[in-house]
This record gives C-alpha cells, structure tokens and sequence, in this order.
C-alpha cells in the first residue's frame, strides 16, 4: 500500500524528533488524524476540549522544555481558535508549528462552507513561514522549512494542508528544474559579539558606579553568569516576570520583579542607578528603566530585532546570553568602591519584603488574596513549575511568590492572554509528569477557559507520575484587573455591568470530575487548606473567595494615577468605602516599613560573597 501524504507528514516530525502534537479533530484534518493513529503511538496526539487550549498547551510545551510545540487543527472556524495560542508563542518567542486543514483544492475561491482564507488569517502570527501545500512532492520541503524555522527563529509558523491533498499518494519531486530536496535538522549555532563590542561593554560597566542589571526569560540559562556579573559589578538585579524563574528571589541584591507587577526596591534601582545592564529581555514600558540620559546601557539579546528597542544603548551585543556573559566576565573589574550602592540595595530589597508581608497580613472581606500568595510560597515544593493567567492574579503571583531555586514559571507574557493558566500547567504535567504544579488564575479566567480545561485535566491526571497539581482560583465576582484600570487610568468609576463575574461554584464543579474541590472564606482557613492541597493524591481546585478591592498598587504612583483614582471615586463609585479604606491599608504599610528601615541603626548584612 503506498504511503500518502498524511503519512509522510506524521513520519517526517518524528524524524524531526516531534514526540507530542496538541490539537483538536475535525473533517479538514481527519487523514492525518489517521495517520498519527497509524503510527502506533510514535508520536503522542494529546485532545484538547478546545481549539485555543490547543494551541496554548503547545506554546507552554515549547516556553518549558524549549522543544518546538505543534499544535493541529482542521481549518474554518477550528483554525481560527489557534490563534490566542499562536500569538501568545510569537509574542515570547516560543518555537511553535500549527498544521491546519483546509477544504478540498477544487472548492477554494467558492465560498465553500467554512472555507476561510487562512493564509490571510494566519499571515500575520506565522508571518515568518506560512504554506499551503498544493502537491503532494511540495510538503517535504514545507514541513522541513516550517519546523526549521520555527526553531531556529524561536518564532510560529504554519502548513495548510487541504484535505483531499492528505489523502493523496506520497511522491516526490522529479529531478528536473524547480525541484527542490530539502533536509531534516538545524544546528544551534554559538552567537557571540566580536572582543572589540565586548570590550566597550565592558569600559561602560566598569565606569558606572551604581550598576542595574535586567535580565528576562532570554537569561533562563545564564543564571550562573548573571550571578557572577552581580557580584562582580556589586549590582542589583531586577527581573522582567517571565524572568523570574532565573535567579531566586531569596539572594539579597534580587529586587524583585518590574513594571506595574514590580518591587518599589526595583523602582528604587531604576531610579538612581548610573550604568543599566539588560539581558535577554524585551520588557517593553520604557517609563520603569532610567531616564534617558540617566544612565549608560548595555544590552545582551539572540534577537537582533529587541536590541535598542525600549532603552537607547551605547553598547548593543548581538549574542547568547550565556556566552556572551562568559565572555564579557573576565573583562569587568571588582568594584570595591560601590559597598554603599550594594548595601542601599539590599536594604531596599528587605524592606520590600517587609512591605509585602505587612499587605498580605491585612484584613479584607473576606480574605485578602496577597495573603494566600504570601502563605502559598513556603509551601511550595521546590521542584514546582508555576504557571499564572493575566488578570489581578498575577500582581500577587509576581510579588508574593518567591522563587526558589529549581523552580519554573510559566505566563503569557506579551500578549498577557486570559485562558492559558490552566492549559500551561496541564502541559507541564505531560511534559514532566514528576513534578508538582501549582497555578493561580481569577474567576473571570477560569469561566473564559480553565471549566473546559478541568475536564483535559481530570481525564489525564491518572498517568502522572506526581499527581499534585493545586489550581487556586480567585473567586471575587470581579474582573478586578480591568476594574482597577478603568479607576487610574481613565479616572472611571467601576462599570459594575461589564465588571461583573456570574457567581459559580468552583469546587463542587472540581469535584462533580473527580478532582479534589476546596475552598478558602477565611482567613484562618488558609494555611490548612494550602497544606491540605500539597498533600493531596489528585489534582485539587481551590475555590478561595477573594475581597476584589484590595488595590495592586504599583511600585511609584504617579500623581496622574492619585489624580484619576480620586475622579473614579468622586464620580460615584460603587465600591468607593471599600476602595479607600484598602488602599489607606497598603499605603500605611509601605510608609511604615520603609520608616522603620530609614531610622533602623541595625545594618543589614550584605549577602556578597
């Protein structure tokens, strides 16, 4: 029997060493389907209840083990689902391929039943690499070229096969004019600046006195360079959060995070260092780096494209982070006489510890969700992977949370996407299914996505080998990111129709799949509950009820936003008692905190060896 195109295809990504493809079936994909069926279990086809859960388990796949994520789909509206997932992978440079189906070849341009023009659609997320094949010697080089891509630009791409193409006799092209033979593998190659570039990096680093480091999920395997270059320069060093699992937030000269989400001890930094170093990062709100003219820049990155974008740079490296690092090390000078500016940010980094643990320990109505993070942390296995969706979640998961080290952290960083919390932390369990998860996502989230995804996660929880997987849910009848940004940034009260979450029971619907369901009303109820659910052999939700007026303060508030808060509350808002009386609450603790550290005799010791 001659092997068809659908067969080929499936054979040619296990020869490229693809082991696992997410997706959803459907009419336009059913040959290769059956070819995935054929192939005896070679390669893992792992069913999503949702088209875009597909899509994001596929870019987590990638985000966590760095292989390439696949992700298939028939075409029409299925195809269209994808894109959440697609976008979010491009967005933080997750290598992904999405194989889509199409309509018969001889119905397109008919206006064929749900024919859509998907080289339009996915034109733009797959714009490095997007075919249709349209001959059956024409998919070993659009394969090859899709996967090759993908992973050597750390980008998405897509194949669009039409179904009546799958179905057809494999051959390959004639050894004529026009045809082409492409090849399977890619060779990472070393990148790293020319010594003269490495050179003047290192003549800025070595004049600053008050060095800043910034380092992303580009660093996630420099983590011993970083330290070193720390210790060397007597630099603070301020994570963009999709770097946060790079270094642990328990070494003393770690600010935290940056941004909205960040650490007014990485605010501090910002604002006075005189020398920045970034590497691995893209992070894009210019208004939380120095000022321009404040300070003299380096920036390390494997992209061309991301050097010089947010920050003007004297020095633009061109490179791996780790080797150029490595290289860049030797060429730096101990700077003995910055003691002060290091001891300045250790102070600074306790004190914001301090802070947090006084919010967290706040009352609310009825339970302040900074903390639950707060006791969550220590908690933590230490080999945990944490995933996190977008939304108000995410400010105490980047605050509260502290990273140990051989921990791993997963969010949709630029895109910010809601829906994916869950579909990551299920990847995870596929990809290591020895380690314990932990996620966190609001109420909103978990209607919009994380109800499908809880059916994927009670039908595969069985087969891993560490069956703790603890979904925490902030249940606060809000989506209370948007209604915060509607009061500091427009000066709007709360728009209580839109802002509203339908009230849902979270834990009895956990349980109702044979998951563990439990909840969080009190205070008191959440060290037991946590340590219930660590312990658990079983996935288990945990439906805590959260006070949504707990404000996330960001790191500096600017006096636009005092101003437009003032307005939203002015203007009649319905949550405005509530709202004063929290924030009056967190603003005392950071005055107060950083009151006792300004008058403290008692010095902090530094953390420097």
């Amino acid at each position: 029997m001659a092997q068809n195109v659908a067969d080929f295809l499936v054979e040619r990504l296990y020869r490229w060493g693809v082991r696992r493809v997410y997706g959803y079936p459907g009419e336009d994909i059913n040959e290769v389907l059956a070819a995935l069926d054929r192939l005896d279990g070679k390669i893992r086809f792992v069913p999503s209840v949702q088209g875009e859960q597909a899509a994001f388990m596929a870019c987590a796949h990638a985000k966590l083990t760095g292989e390439i994520g696949v992700c298939l789909s028939d075409g029409g509206s299925g195809a269209l689902h994808l894109l959440p997932g697609l976008y979010d992978a491009r967005k933080d440079n997750a290598p992904v391929l999405a194989i889509v189906g199409q309509q018969p070849r001889t119905s397109l341009g008919s206006g064929y039943q749900q024919e859509v023009d998907l080289g339009a659609v996915f034109g733009d997320v797959a714009r490095d690499y997007i075919h249709m094949a349209s001959t059956p010697a024409q998919v070993r080089v659009l394969i090859d070229s899709a996967l090759r891509v993908a992973i050597a630009e750390r980008t998405v791409t897509a194949v669009i096969l039409p179904i009546d193409l799958q179905a057809e006799d494999m051959e390959e092209a004639r050894r004529i004019h026009g045809a082409v033979y492409s090849g399977i593998g890619y060779s990472r190659p070393r990148v790293v600046p020319c010594s003269e570039d490495l050179a003047k990096a290192a003549d800025i680093l070595n004049d600053g006195q008050k060095v800043a480091i910034l380092i992303g999920a580009g660093a996630l395997d420099a983590a011993n360079e970083v330290k070193a270059v720390a210790q060397r320069l007597t630099a603070g060093v301020a994570k963009a959060l999709l770097g946060k699992d790079v270094l642990a937030d328990d070494l003393p000269y770690v600010t935290g995070t940056i941004g909205l989400l960040g650490s007014s001890a990485t605010w501090e930094m910002m604002a006075n260092c005189d020398t920045l170093l970034m590497v691995g990062t893209n992070f894009p709100y210019s208004e939380f780096l120095p000022g321009q003219g404040q300070a003299r820049a380096v920036q390390i990155d494997i992209k061309p494209r991301h050097l010089g974008l947010h920050y003007p740079c004297e020095m633009n490296l061109h490179g791996d982070c780790k080797e150029t690092l490595q290289k860049l090390l030797p060429l730096l000078e101990l700077k003995t006489q910055a003691g002060a500016w290091g001891e300045k940010i250790e102070n600074s980094v306790t004190t914001w510890w301090k802070v947090l643990e006084a919010r967290a320990k706040h009352d609310a109505d009825p339970v302040n969700p900074q903390r639950v993070f707060w006791e969550a942390s220590p908690l933590l296995p230490d080999n945990a992977i944490l995933t996190c969706d977008s939304g108000s979640s995410v400010f105490w998961f980047a605050r509260d949370l502290k990273v140990r080290e051989g921990m791993r952290l997963l969010h949709s960083g630029g895109l910010a996407s809601m829906g994916p919390g869950i579909p990551y932390a299920l990847a995870a369990k596929l990809a290591y299914g020895e380690r314990p998860v932990f996620t966190a996502l609001g109420d909103a989230a978990m209607q919009m996505q994380g109800l499908n995804a809880l059916i994927s996660v009670s039908d595969t929880w069985r087969e891993w080998e560490d069956p703790r997987m603890v979904i925490l849910v902030l249940n606060n009848g809000d989506q209370a990111q948007i209604s915060w940004e509607q009061r500091i940034m427009q000066g709007n009260p709360r728009f209580d129709t839109s802002q509203r979450v339908p009230p849902f029971d979270y834990a009895a619907y956990a349980r109702s799949l044979d998951l563990s369901g439990l909840s969080i009303k009190t205070t008191e109820e959440i060290v037991p509950t946590l340590r219930q659910a660590f312990a658990s052999d079983r996935p288990v939700l945990i439906d805590a009820y959260m006070d949504p007026n707990v404000t996330p303060l960001p790191p500096y508030i600017h006096p636009e936003q005092a101003a437009h808060f003032l307005r939203a509350v002015l203007k009649g808002d319905s949550q405005a008692w509530s709202l004063i009386v929290q924030s009056i609450k967190e603003s005392m603790a950071t005055f107060t905190e950083k009151a006792k550290a300004k008058f403290s005799s008692a010095a902090t010791p530094s953390g420097r060896e």
